[in-house]
């Protein structure tokens, strides 16, 4: 712009007078003067003015912007004023574009419109992009497994539909829903179709056991485990009820042994921990879980009874698992018993003695009248130091569960035999699926002792369940790390009971639909201890055959409860307390709920009336029985009564009210009942063979000369469970 030229007056040049201006009115009445000073006008009463603040920044825009608002206030009402017609109008409303589809990546109409203007380029939108399908990293295409998984999981982890995993499942011919457990191996084949890789999830379970190698040089010598096995009342108990110098007997069922019992005893010439099992055909599963955990077997034969079933059984549980036998022959003070009978029947099972030139340590004892037991343990310890048995204390604890029960007072109890290490009161165990912190350990004798060292048997209390017989026990650092390895236990195990979900095929149907005959005996099986349960559940379910399936519905330690009557109720089974009573008020609802309980501390009783049941719900089946024969000679026409026939009877008898065939030319022309029998005018019972009758068949009068009346009648035979 060009500058502006400002010109000075020339000299000699005077200025004007000022004008005075008139006085100006200001705020509160009071008039300024010239001279700048105020006063009040005369008859009135003013305040003097407020001095002039200079306004800020912010205050001089608030009121520029307040002066806009009053001046277009005054404007509006000044065109109303003026013109009444006059209105103002507003701006128009204007709409928002609604960009879509193709539209979103290309240029839009209000830019094109805007450029063709001329006028103030519109901002541009922001150019959108397809979503690219990129292929996940090789890491990340790697996924854990464990032994098994759900068809849900696994698509969750590979991020792809489910539908998709099922689908790809269906063309392998494996027909699975959204929450269908499938295996690992069939997780890979699924997960190698999506390009994925399967790795089986090794959790950090061995890590936090720590199972480290023994060191040889802490290792010290250790009593043996010795387990008395034998046939039923060949006295194993008695014998070492001898050794304990106790009754053991005196307390068990009949004078049976119901559990596996471990007991500590202490001898002149050293310590002993036996395990006593039962003899009892069904404790199979208990006798041969006694022999994987000990380290030497005495198998008591009766001298009076000879080898039996189970003591041939006993020998193949210690032959498997690899354990040496003491053969004890009890009873030699019995009239008629024969040791050198027993030696031959033990000699054909593959156990020669030593004076027979064998390997096998032959005792005879009575336990009745104290024989032969100290020769007996000398034996036994003389074996053991043979055998070197040594382990090492100073490692955490190591065993397994003899036996496991609920105690009302107690909580969850197992009997453990410690193996390896020390167990002491306070430590962090993980049994099976539970875990714990032991807060008391007690011996045989229910004394409570702080620690239990390698071959001790005692009593843990403090689990949080009632774990299975067998279980391992192992000691750990923390409770914490207990609590991971029961909850990883908990979760495989849930997998693999869900795994094991069988589905009804079509060959099954039809099988059933072909049958016909197939039914469900439903039981509910709750014992005082765990042992007790697995050997009537292995009985009962042994008792099932073609017609009739026993399922062992639910089994558990413990009292009856509500919720075992609820359950029997729901799946119309029958409840079977073993050494076990409910309460009244389980009574009453049972007996409101119309459900089955019966309750045993014998075995024996168990499986009898368990068979009688079964022999109930089987068909009985039927046989035909033949009476007699007569032939017909005569016939006579009676009115209002039809024809009779007269009859000599040939063999056998011929009965009223019985099922009768006619037979005419060795063909069966008639099949009924005799409607009245009588000889001469009476009426008889039956007719023996020599005698003639008139017999009178119901709704039948075609009776000719010659035709034979056979008599005979259907015999129900009634099912048998071996």
């Amino acid at each position: 712009m060009p500058a502006k030229i400002i010109s000075l007056p020339p000299a000699g040049f005077e200025l004007p007078a000022p004008v005075t201006a008139p006085p100006v009115e200001t705020r509160a009445g009071n008039v300024s003067t010239p001279t700048g000073r105020w006063h009040k006008p005369k008859g009135e009463k003013t305040t003097p003015p407020l001095p002039e603040v200079v306004p800020t920044a912010e205050k001089a825009k608030e009121a520029v912007v307040r002066d806009k608002k009053k001046k277009k206030l005054v404007h509006e009402v000044e065109e109303e004023a003026t013109d009444k017609k006059v209105v103002k109008k507003k701006a128009p409303f204007r709409k928002k574009e609604i960009v879509e589809g193709v539209d979103l990546y290309t240029e839009s109409p209000r830019m094109r419109k805007a450029g063709k203007r001329g006028g103030k380029a519109a901002k541009a939108l922001p150019v959108l992009q397809k979503p690219l399908l990129t292929t996940p990293k090789a890491i990340k295409r790697r996924i854990k497994v464990d032994d098994t998984i759900a068809v849900s999981e696994l698509a969750k982890r590979m991020g792809v539909k489910a539908s998709e995993i099922i689908i790809k499942l269906m063309k392998m011919g494996v027909m699975a829903t959204l929450n269908q457990i499938i295996d690992y191996d069939t997780a890979v084949l699924v997960a190698t179709e999506f390009s994925f890789e399967v790795e089986r999830a090794a959790f950090e379970e061995d890590t936090l056991l720590k199972i480290e190698e023994e060191d040889p040089e802490k290792r010290i010598g250790r009593p043996p485990v010795v387990t008395i096995m034998g046939h039923v009342d060949h006295g194993k108990t008695s014998l070492l009820d001898v050794i304990r110098k106790t009754r053991v007997t005196e307390g068990e069922a009949g004078g049976i042994t119901q559990h596996i019992g471990a007991y500590h005893v202490a001898t002149d010439r050293g310590q002993i921990v036996f395990l006593d099992t039962p003899g009892h055909e069904a404790f199979t599963a208990m006798r041969s879980r006694g022999a994987s955990i000990t380290d030497l077997v005495i198998l008591v034969v009766a001298a009076d009874d000879g080898v039996m079933p189970q003591t041939l059984e006993a020998i193949n549980h210690s032959k498997v698992a690899n354990v040496p036998i003491i053969v004890a022959i009890n009873k030699i003070d019995k009239p008629g018993a024969d040791p050198e009978r027993v030696q031959r029947e033990l000699a054909d099972a593959g156990l020669v003695s030593e004076e027979w030139g064998g390997d096998t340590i032959f005792v005879r004892v009575s336990a009745k009248a104290n024989i032969g037991i100290d020769t007996l343990l000398e034996m036994v310890l003389l074996q053991a130091e043979v055998m070197e048995l040594k382990a090492d204390p100073d490692r955490p604890a190591f065993g397994h569960v003899v036996e496991a029960k609920l105690d009302v007072g107690r909580g969850p109890v197992a009997t453990v035999l410690v193996q390896q290490g020390t167990l002491r009161a306070g430590d962090a165990v993980v049994c099976g699926v539970h875990y714990g912190k032991v807060r008391a350990l007690l011996d045989d004798r229910g004394v409570q002792v702080e620690f239990a060292g390698p071959s001790m048997p005692v009593e843990v209390i403090g689990l949080s369940g009632v774990p299975m017989a067998g279980d391992e026990l192992v000691a750990l650092a923390d409770e914490k790390d207990a609590r991971q390895v029961s909850l990883h236990r908990v979760q495989k195990q849930r997998s693999k009971e869900l795994g094991k979900t069988s589905r009804l095929s079509l060959d099954k149907l039809f099988e059933q639909m072909k049958d016909g005959l197939v039914k469900d005996l439903n039981i509910i099986l709750k014992a005082d201890v765990h042992g007790s349960i697995e050997a009537l559940g292995d009985s009962l379910v042994k008792l099932s055959n073609d017609e009739v399936n026993i399922n062992i519905v639910h089994s558990a330690t413990g009292a009856i409860t509500e919720s075992d009557v609820s359950l029997a109720t729901v799946s119309d089974a029958i409840i079977i307390g073993f050494n076990v009573r409910p309460s009244a008020k389980v009574q009453a609802l049972a007996a409101e709920e119309h459900v089955d309980m019966r309750f045993y501390n014998i075995i024996y009783n168990v499986i009898k009336d368990v068979k009688d049941a079964i022999v109930g719900m089987m068909k009985s089946t039927f046989e035909e029985r033949i009476l007699g024969r007569a032939e017909v000679r005569n016939i006579f026409h009676v009115p209002k009564v039809g024809v009779i026939a007269g009859a000599y009877v040939t063999d056998g008898k011929i009965q009223r009210g019985k099922q009768i065939r006619l037979l005419r030319d060795g063909v069966v022309a008639f099949d009924g009942k005799i409607a009245g029998l009588r000889r001469y005018k009476d009426d008889v019972k039956e007719v023996v063979s020599g005698y003639e009758c008139g017999v009178s068949v119901e709704n039948f009068n075609d009776i000719k000369l010659g035709d034979i009346i056979e008599c005979y009648y259907m015999e129900e035979l009634k099912p048998e469970v071996e």
